[in-house]
């Protein structure tokens, strides 16, 4: 309950796994609270339930991969068993094989053999700073233009600010429509070597200064790329601008995941607002690895009576269980504080709050596991078994 004094209310996940005019979900939030692990149990637990999914993660490590029964994940779907009346294809998001596609569908082919070549292209195209997350915006368009799937789930980039997934788009589109590109474009638009002669004689001093600092090999490559690359400057811009009005639609639906922690939380309060400024759908808050105790015996109960045995020198063991139960009540009593104050701040979220794991999930029986906490079930979705997942997991 909130300081309010009213309940967050509950986030349904199978009624949003299940509703057939949810077609994108997208799992946002700052790094290492969680997303990848969250959207590829979301992933498992559709397929279940009947839906032919799809998982979008930018996630590298195979441990992901190894859970799902693969070796590794590419930038190509990979199909995955997991039973149930529907189907499952996972992938990884490879920012520079993703970029050469666009070039190669997008340009004739003499123009994208010359445009890949370049050593410049061949640079921003695997370093530059948004290029990760706008080429997860061009792989989630291209992936709902195919209508291959039903349900498409995306595992935002792990940004120190997650909004920039949302601000990539533009960030890239005025890179490559910025003023500083067409200066550069300017010699091969104004004819070859006299081109070069008008722009040193208007801009003498400019282009000095960048032979200097960028070389003049470079900067002759930067400017025979943005020559190459000039007309597919607007197909940039106009395939951003329609991937952020699709998630807009009312069959996206974002999940803002955190953990329960101060900085994770206030990422997630921006987020929320940010998705509200944007007029963008949201589904509701997923706080992962939460930790939870009996509180029966209260921390400060439990306190006293190991200080009694620790004076007496009596149930050494009693007493160090009884010390360890006081630490898991008041990390228990911090947590619900934290979460308590993201819900006062925005009291018609949904939230559900996810149990913290006795171990790492590294298999589908633990991403089962997640989905069906997920989903506030009493038994998992897993066919080895059940899991209380009111019970505690993990130790502090």
């Amino acid at each position: 309950m909130s300081p309010t004094g009213k309940t967050p209310p509950a986030l349904d996940v199978n009624e949003l796994l299940d509703d057939p005019r949810t077609k994108i979900i997208v799992c946002c939030g700052s790094g290492g609270v969680g997303k990848t692990t969250t959207a590829a149990a979301l992933g498992v637990r559709a397929a279940r339930r009947g839906r032919d999914v799809v998982v979008l993660t930018v996630d590298p490590a195979r441990r992901l991969a190894q859970s799902m029964g693969l070796s590794e994940l590419d930038n190509s779907p990979r199909r995955i068993e997991v039973g149930g009346d529907g189907e499952l294809h996972a992938m990884m998001l490879d920012m520079k094989r993703t970029f050469d596609e666009i070039v190669e569908a997008h340009a004739d082919p003499d123009r994208a053999r010359q445009i890949l070549a370049n050593p410049f292209y061949q640079s921003l195209s695997s370093s530059l700073s948004g290029t990760q997350e706008y080429m997860a915006m061009e792989k989630l368009g291209q992936l709902h233009r195919s209508g291959a799937w039903d349900l498409i789930i995306v595992d935002t980039p792990p940004s120190r600010n997650a909004l920039d997934f949302l601000d990539a788009p533009e960030r890239m589109g005025r890179f490559l429509d910025g003023r500083f590109m067409k200066i550069l474009a300017a010699p091969a638009k104004t004819g070859g070597r006299f081109g070069v002669k008008v722009i040193s004689a208007g801009f003498g001093m400019f282009t000095g200064v960048l032979n200097k600092v960028l070389g003049v090999q470079l900067l002759r490559d930067v400017q025979t790329f943005v020559a190459a690359f000039d007309t597919m400057f607007g197909g940039f811009r106009e395939r951003a601008e329609k991937t952020f009005k699709l998630l807009q639609t009312p069959g996206t639906a974002f999940l803002v995941v955190a953990a329960p922690e101060p900085d994770a939380l206030r990422e997630a309060s921006y987020f929320v607002e940010r998705l509200a400024e944007e007029r963008m759908p949201l589904a509701g808050l997923v706080v992962n690895r939460v930790h939870e105790a009996d509180e029966l015996l209260s921390a400060a109960r439990a306190q006293a009576a190991a200080e009694t045995l620790e004076e007496r020198g009596e149930h050494p063991v009693t007493a160090a269980l009884l010390r360890l139960h006081t630490d898991r009540v008041q990390l228990a009593a911090r947590e619900a504080r934290l979460r308590e104050h993201f819900s006062s701040a925005h009291p018609t979220v949904p939230v559900v709050a996810v149990p913290a794991q006795a171990e790492d999930v590294h298999d589908l029986d633990g991403l089962r596991r997640i989905g069906a906490a997920l989903a506030a079930d009493t038994e998992s979705d897993s066919d080895t078994g059940s899991v209380d997942t009111t019970s505690e997991r993990a130790a502090s």
